[in-house]
Parts: structure tokens; sequence; C-alpha cells
């Protein structure tokens, strides 16, 4: 394993590192309050001074990443969440949705550099950047993070596989950031072509699943690969280590795990969506609700680094679905839970029978006496009938799912 670090940051007690976040946390939170005027409104009725530790933070709305395209449109370009004038920014991208992301100035501005750095980049290494450079902000995240690990980037962006393929076998890249799949995609055009593009060793790369069979088929041919979790809005938000077990949370964000459709942090372990507060002076997300599921793992990596971590990403959170022409979302069945103070833990399960579409509530900690009652406040919630089931303790699987829509498209 690697035996140096990015910075000493990396390696600290937990306990320092908390203590540094919730001290900022009140600062970064009056500063959104002050300078941003979306969360001037999200946060009126806030004191940034009782904010103090993770307990607290977490009585705070919730901002959802898929609200994003209504309230740009209202309010553009960022919906009023930008702490720092758009005049004073360096670019504007758009992510489909529309949705405008802000970068403000500075090196290093998405705090890519560790991810880079955790996978083998280091100064004078040549990185082939496969990341769309075109209105989205991918190609330059990844781009400023290979360069402040000290490497040469070469600006490829999507598509264009031959040329890709021509410009590796002539400048000789010892790395790759992108997706899996473009890699894969540039291996097999080199292979087509007779091109050696071998000089490829490592690659850093996010935006798509990597399943163990696709590492390993890299790692036959020579490439060792790891990959990141990272978005426009917050930038870094995880990232592996050569241990690749599970991913580091990065430094200056504070990552909660909640139930979905909520904004109640889970239990350790427990599936549910990430939510982000980011402590960046130009655009301060407080509870940035991503729409990714994910859990957080125990005790720490054995590469060194002290950041708790989560499993990766494992789905998404938005599980809304529509039944016989009504949405149902997740908030709705978090808010039967609440009316009903004995379910410890519930799923709605979406079937069709003889044409028409069937609600099943299963129902841990339940009384079986309940059953009725909890049936009228799915009906009074959902504002649809249902059935409701009774369900042992820990029969629900840990997979974050609040909705489960069996039924066949």
């Amino acid at each position: 394993m690697l035996k140096t670090f990015y910075d000493g940051r990396e390696t600290r007690k937990p306990a320092d590192r908390d203590v540094g976040l919730m001290a900022a946390l009140p600062r970064i939170i009056h500063h959104a309050k002050s300078q941003s005027a979306g969360f001037g409104r999200i946060l009126a009725d806030v004191d940034p001074q009782s904010v103090t530790n993770r307990e607290a933070l977490a009585t705070l709305p919730v901002t959802r990443k898929s609200d994003l395209i209504d309230a740009h449109a209202k309010e553009p370009p960022f919906a009023g969440l930008n702490a720092t004038p758009v005049p004073a920014l360096a670019r504007i991208f758009q992510s489909p949705g529309p949705i405008y992301d802000p970068q403000g100035k500075g090196d290093d501005w998405w705090r890519m550099g560790r991810a880079f750095f955790a996978a083998g980049f280091r100064p004078g290494d040549i990185v082939h950047n496969c990341l769309s450079y075109h209105l989205t902000p991918g190609g330059f995240i990844f781009d400023s993070g290979a360069r402040a690990c000290g490497c040469v980037v070469i600006p490829a962006g999507v598509g264009q596989s031959e040329a890709q393929v021509k410009a590796i076998s002539d400048l000789k890249p010892t790395g790759y950031c992108g997706t899996p799949s473009f890699l894969k995609i540039l291996i097999e055009k080199a292979e087509e072509l007779g091109a050696d593009i071998s000089s490829i060793k490592r690659a850093l790369v996010s935006g798509e699943a990597l399943p163990e069979t696709l590492r390993d088929w890299f790692a036959d041919r020579g490439i060792a690969m790891l990959q990141c979790y990272a978005s426009a809005d917050l930038g870094l938000i995880a990232y592996e280590s050569d241990a690749k077990d599970g991913m580091i949370v990065a430094e200056d964000i504070i990552l909660e795990i909640v139930r979905p459709g909520t904004g109640d942090p889970v239990v350790e372990g427990e599936v549910g969506e990430v939510v982000v507060t980011s402590l960046n002076m130009d655009y301060p997300l407080i509870r940035f609700a991503t729409g990714d599921l994910s859990a957080i793992a125990s005790g720490q990596s054995p590469c060194g680094r002290t950041n708790e971590r989560i499993k990766g990403w494992m789905g998404r959170a938005d599980q809304t679905t529509k039944v016989k022409g009504m949405f149902v979302h997740p908030q709705q069945i978090a808010e039967i839970i609440k009316r009903n103070d004995a379910i410890t833990k519930a799923r709605l399960v979406v079937t069709r029978e003889s044409d028409n579409d069937v609600m099943t509530l299963l129902c841990e900690g339940a009384d079986p006496g309940h059953i009725d009652a909890i049936g009228e406040t799915l009906a009074s919630v959902c504002k649809l009938r249902g059935i409701v089931e009774c369900a042992a303790t820990g029969s629900l699987p840990n997979d974050g799912k609040v909705i489960d829509d069996k039924r066949a498209i």
C-alpha cells in the first residue's frame, strides 16, 4: 500500500477532525444565510451559533438536488444558493436538467487532488482526461485534481476514439481519468487498430458503477484502477485508496446518511441517502441531498486514512412512483411511520394484479391489532387505499428502498 498521503489532514485523529468541522459549521451556516439569498430563506429561522454538532445539524432543512431544476428555472442561474455573486465566479456550467453549477476562483476548487494522489498519480505523470469539457464540469473537475498533483493533462474529452488512441500512442500518458466504460472502448479500439496504448498503468474513474469483474479486466491489462464519488455541485465526496475497502469521505465536508424522503440520520451501516454539507464559501450547500444511496462502513481504512468511509454508490434514493395515476413519494411513507410509533421500518411494495395497481405496506414492529388504523393512515397520506401487512423485525432488506415498484414495465 501507499505509505504517503496527500497531506497530514488525512491521518488526523478522528476526534480532532470532528472538532474542526463542528467549529466551522456555525461559520459556514452564517455565511450561507447572510450571503446567499436562497439559504437566507431556507435558514431564516436558524440561529447559526446553535448549530455546533451533528445532532443540531440534523434538525436543519434538507435541500434536494432533485428540486434544483424547478428552483433554477424560477430564480436563475443558481436558485440563489450561491454566496459569491455571479460576476465574481470563474465559470458557469450546465448539467442535465438543466441545472447550472458555479465554479469559484482558485486552484482545485472541487478538492479533487487527494483522490488522484490516492490513486497513485504523482508530479510529472501525463494524464489522459476523458470527461467532457463541453458545458458540463466533469472535465474541469478532474483536470484540476490531476494538476493539483503536479500532473500534465491531455484534455481529451469524450468521443473520437480513433483520434484519442492516436494521441495516447504518440504522447504515452501513464494515467487515465474518466468513465471505466470509455477506457474499455479505447483499449478495444487500440486492439482493432494495432496501436500500442500500454503506457497507461493507472486510472481514476467515476460516473459509473465499477464491478470487480470489470476492474479485474483492466488489471489483466496492467492497469490499476480506483474510483471516486464526486458531483458538479459538491466536488469530491469520497474516494478509494489502494486498500479498496470502501470509499474514504473527503475532507472539508460533513456527510450524513439519512432515511430516504426525510432528513433523519440512520444508524451506522443502514443504507440511506447521502446528504452533504460543504464548507465551500462560494457555494455553501447546507444539508444537500444528493439522491444517491450509500451506507457508513464501520472502522477505518487499512491504508491509514482516518476519515469515515462509505460503502460506495448503492443506487438512487428518489423512489417516487405513480400508482393509479397518483404520485407516491418516500416522504409519504416516512410520514406514515411518524404517525404510528410502533413502526420501526416500512416499505411500500407496488405490484400489478389483473391489470390493477396494488400497494402493500410492509411494517416492521407494527402490532397486528393496529393494521386497520395504519391502513387508514396510508389512505389519508397517499390518497390511495392499500394493504398493510406486519413484517418480522429485521426481515426488510437493508438496501435503502422505501418504495419497491415491482411492476413490469
